[in-house]
């Protein structure tokens, strides 16, 4: 029986990672090529298809705001059938954005819809883990979006060298259209009678962020936006230093590095603790940006790859989990589009923070300043979470 109670593998929870990386996969399709379909189609400027591609990170902060509050309410199925539907219907839109401005509103609406699906996805995922397995649950659900990071962009760069932007549209509808045929397949035991009984009421900070998991929102917001500047900048860096070669096969490492550890490693945050597994992804996260910072070769451009892959691609999983774990079992979702609002915030909005620093510190120097960010945000890990990661991990 406690097998059957401790079991991981569930249809659900395969589903509902599935939908995750369907989601994900079509949203950094986009990201990196919507900016391309911008310029060519409406002969906007490079800052303006930074808009078109930007606003989509608006949109899924909105959508996280929305779902935060109202998930616990109205059911986590409920919001994931919400989300899904506004992606499918926005993705189908592109083909009708015949005006720049409706073009971004479509992205804003697209991202709204990506975010409450997402958030939905998250939240269903702790809630379906075991309580002893919810490290690792979480550890092998968020591989579905870091595995997105990096098969979106490489998908999407390959695609367009021979199709055309409205065939790739097409592409992405059919994403989304998958993910929607499987949400029938999904059910989820919730008990709604309690959850409407804590409903929220107003407009309260409050009701739309737990407070919680702030303190590990605030470690992501800082140790994310340092990682922004590997997802956004990384092309530009590899070019510049003549290994455009080695750069397309960055994420593939990246991505082999994840598989590979975590199995291991969200194991091991359940039976040893947070912190016996957050101390050396971050030591391994600050490492991956010095070693690009010193980068000239294409073999240190890929250990720098797989040092980053141990240490961000775990240090993510490692602090959903340590969200979850610190909240109430009924703020779950919550907690989880608290998680992902900062996380977000530190993806969509790094790029432009950062991208002003360039021209004076150059990429390299870029990669050794985040370095330090990095280790600022350790230090604020363990002043926020870490010295009493042993209380919170002793409640779960």
């Amino acid at each position: 029986m406690s097998n059957s109670v401790d079991k991981l593998w569930t249809r659900e929870f395969v589903l509902v990672s599935l939908i995750n990386f369907i989601i994900m996969l079509s949203m950094f399709l986009l990201l990196v090529t919507i900016g391309g379909y911008a310029v060519e189609h409406y002969h906007v400027s490079t800052s303006t298809a930074g808009l078109v591609s930007g606003i989509f990170i608006v949109g899924s902060l909105f959508g996280r705001f929305w779902a935060g509050k109202y998930i616990d309410i109205i059911g986590q199925k409920k919001t994931l059938v919400i989300g899904v539907i506004i992606f499918v219907v926005t993705t189908a839109l592109y083909f009708v954005s015949f005006d720049l401005t409706v073009l971004i509103t479509v992205r804003l609406l697209n991202g709204i819809g990506c975010g409450i699906a997402s958030t939905a996805t998250g939240t269903i995922a702790a809630f379906i883990t075991p309580k002893k397995r919810r490290g690792e649950g979480i550890s092998y659900f968020s591989m579905s979006a870091v595995m997105a990071t990096a098969v979106g962009p490489f998908l999407g760069m390959f695609l367009l060298q021979f199709i055309t932007f409205r065939q790739l549209f097409i592409f992405c509808l059919a994403l989304a259209l998958i993910a929607l045929f499987m949400l029938p397949s999904i059910k989820v035991n919730e008990d709604l009678e309690g959850l409407k009984s804590q409903a929220p009421k107003g407009l309260h900070i409050s009701n739309f962020i737990d407070t919680n998991a702030i303190p590990i929102a605030i470690v992501v917001l800082i140790c994310c936006t340092a990682y922004s500047s590997v997802l956004s900048f990384i092309s530009f860096f590899a070019k510049e230093n003549n290994m455009v070669t080695a750069g397309s096969f960055f994420f593939l490492a990246y991505a082999i590095v994840v598989l590979l550890s975590r199995p291991f490693t969200g194991r091991l945050m359940d039976t040893r603790g947070t912190n016996v597994v957050m101390v050396p992804a971050m030591l391994a996260f600050i490492a991956g940006l010095f070693s690009l910072s010193l980068t000239h070769t294409p073999m240190m451009l890929i250990i720098s790859a797989m040092l980053l892959g141990f240490g961000y691609g775990n240090f993510l999983s490692i602090a959903q989990a340590a969200a979850v774990k610190r909240t109430e079992p009924q703020k779950i979702g919550l907690a989880t589009s608290t998680f992902f609002i900062f996380l977000d915030f530190a993806l969509g909005f790094g790029p432009y923070l950062l991208g002003i620093f360039i021209p004076i510190i150059g990429l390299h120097g870029l990669y050794f300043y985040m370095g330090i960010v990095v280790v600022i945000g350790m230090i604020v890990y363990f002043i926020l979470h870490g010295r009493k990661a042993h209380i919170y991990d002793a409640l779960n």
